[in-house]
């Protein structure tokens, strides 16, 4: 994370430890109080607030094993710059690294 006055940056590393390639992603998680996504890349992020939502883009929805995806985002803050604690990937927690 990169942040300044009102704004910052994050980046985001989804890495399939699993078995089997999965099609098609959503990774959720919770954005701290007073935050909210400005813009983003490599995703496409719903709502800008609160519980957001992270889905694959055309072409980034198969992650085969092993393999890492790349995705952040550009957001605001009104002074809590804090990171989710938690992530779920497809509805599955993910391990915060």
């Amino acid at each position: 994370m990169n942040a300044w006055d009102t704004g910052f940056t994050a980046a985001i590393s989804i890495t399939n430890t699993g078995t089997s390639t999965i099609s098609g992603w959503t990774l959720s998680f919770t954005l701290p109080s007073g935050q909210s996504i400005t813009s983003g890349w490599n995703a496409t992020y719903s709502p800008s607030s609160g519980q957001v939502s992270a889905s694959n883009v055309s072409y980034n929805g198969t992650i085969a094993p092993g393999a890492t995806v790349d995705i952040g985002f550009q957001a605001t803050h009104t002074g809590n710059t804090a990171k989710p604690t938690a992530f779920t990937l497809n509805g599955v927690p993910c391990v915060v690294a």
